[in-house]
């Protein structure tokens, strides 16, 4: 007996056919069905979600750049900007600290209010890291990029994901977010706070989504809203849909208090509707 020249293999096993067009929606689906496992295994069903700017970096980061430009190596204007930006990453890293101690202060719950982020530098980084050193597990929603993005190293392991799809990657932010923070950012922060905003206005999020918008200069330079009420375009209530601050401690009193009242007091007066 001789052996075959051809030897079969599983569906499943050829990569050949997974990566090609006609399963498309195998990989989709997976993007949706590998996440899910994970979130039922770890008890993950709430997150608060930071979004903000890739290229942030830490104070202590950013005023080494300045002391390097100042001695003669590297742009000075360039690095007392990302010094002055700095501030935003550590705002997000105090708040996502906070945000976590009250969460793990809770009694009778298991992994509430989980930091999510999408797993990269900048902002990102910043959120995973106050939720780390809160000691508290935290969430990075990673995506694959043509300039590798790779996922920061202060993400729970098992809770480090990498999507194909953009829309895979926000339909987990959204699905399981009870809250979001918005730092300031690029077209892809713009981009998601304008989605998720539409998917609110439209009802297409029916549960309550506090969002906090947070550097008033920035957004304010950045998002010139009240021409559109102006001109009929959306509602003066549409204007409510986020809060802005530049206080940590604010944006932390405003989430607690929405998820206190609209989460933690629901779900004890009994089953709460579908989140979508």
């Amino acid at each position: 007996m001789t052996d075959s020249r051809y030897s079969a293999i599983k569906a499943y096993k050829n990569e050949h056919f997974l990566n090609s067009p006609d399963a498309r929606a195998l990989r989709i689906l997976s993007e949706y069905i590998e996440p899910h496992t994970r979130f039922e295994e770890f008890h993950v069903k709430d997150t608060i979600v930071f979004f903000g700017s890739a290229r942030f970096i830490s104070q202590e980061e950013a005023e080494e750049l300045v002391k390097k430009a100042e001695a003669g190596e590297g742009d000075l204007a360039e690095a007392k900007r990302k010094l002055k930006m700095s501030r935003y990453y550590e705002d997000t890293r105090k708040l996502a600290a906070m945000l976590t101690e009250w969460s793990k202060s809770l009694e009778g719950t298991q992994r509430r209010f989980v930091i999510c982020s999408g797993g990269g530098p900048g902002i990102m980084e910043a959120a995973n890291r106050g939720a780390s050193e809160a000691r508290g597990e935290n969430v990075g929603l990673n995506i694959s990029l043509p300039f590798e993005q790779n996922d920061n190293p202060f993400i729970t392991r098992r809770l480090t994901f990498e999507f194909h799809y953009f829309f895979m990657r926000k339909f987990w932010f959204s699905y399981l977010a009870k809250a979001m923070v918005v730092m300031p950012g690029g077209f892809g922060t713009l981009d998601e706070f304008m989605e998720v905003v539409t998917l609110v206005q439209t009802l297409k999020i029916k549960k309550r989504l506090p969002i906090v918008l947070f550097g008033v200069d920035y957004w304010d330079s950045i998002l010139n809203l009240e021409p559109m009420v102006e001109y009929g375009t959306i509602s003066p209530a549409d204007l409510d849909l986020f809060f802005k601050t530049d206080s940590v401690e604010d944006a932390c009193e405003y989430l607690v208090k929405e998820l206190t009242s609209h989460v933690l007091a629901l779900e004890e007066q009994g089953p709460a509707d579908s989140a979508e």
